[in-house]
């Protein structure tokens, strides 16, 4: 995750960490505000927009499955920026919730965990089963780097660092499945996504000792 200095999406405070994915938000505010008021208009709702792009990655992942790459990764690429329009509607209708947003995390994670699955199954029915564990590594390290930050925010640590988080993830996966390079995808993801989970575990621990000197201090 790219984090610079910078100024936050809703308001002009500030904000000395900002990830990628908030990034891209700000960057592409001029396209994805007047898309979102358009499906707002029409009646759609923040949580349609989500179970849409829930919907078609599960369909992404059966093409993956069956060794249709490009038109998985293809309908991936169409798919999931879907999240990133449910967000803005919400905004947008004034009904952002934190209940919207733990539901558009968790499906974030069925997202990619399908696009996996779908995966881990064609390398096991192809014999290739060095890729399905690494498929499996790609899937643990997609669920601890989002493990890792939620257990860190509960016991009151900030995680929102990383070389690979979902957005990341998003453009290496999409792109190397459309161009049929799945086990490229596969070994990146594995490398990369649980080296970023280490990264935050390191991260969170530098937090406790110096929360632990600053007590040690008062």
């Amino acid at each position: 995750m790219v984090v610079c200095k910078g100024f936050d999406l809703e308001n002009s405070n500030p904000n000395p960490k900002i990830a990628f994915s908030d990034l891209l938000r700000i960057w592409f505010k001029w396209f994805l505000d007047p898309v979102a008021a358009f499906f707002n208009r029409i009646g759609l709702t923040p949580n349609m927009m989500t179970l849409m792009g829930l919907a078609g990655n599960f369909v992404a992942a059966y093409f993956v499955a069956t060794g249709r790459m490009t038109l998985g990764g293809l309908i991936m690429l169409i798919t999931t920026p879907f999240d990133a329009l449910d967000g803005t509607m919400a905004r947008l209708r004034g009904d952002a919730s934190d209940w919207g947003a733990f539901v558009d995390s968790v499906t974030d994670r069925y997202t990619e965990l399908a696009i996996l699955g779908g995966l881990s199954y064609y390398f096991s029915t192809t014999g290739d089963s060095v890729s399905a564990v690494a498929t499996f590594a790609a899937a643990a390290g997609t669920v601890l780097v989002s493990y890792v930050k939620a257990r860190a925010e509960a016991v009151g640590f900030s995680a929102k660092v990383g070389f690979l988080t979902r957005v990341e993830r998003y453009l290496v996966l999409g792109p190397l499945l459309l161009f049929n390079r799945p086990i490229w995808a596969v070994w990146f993801i594995a490398i990369f996504a649980n080296f970023t989970a280490l990264q935050r575990i390191f991260f969170v621990r530098k937090q406790a000792h110096e929360r632990k000197k600053e007590r040690i201090a008062e």
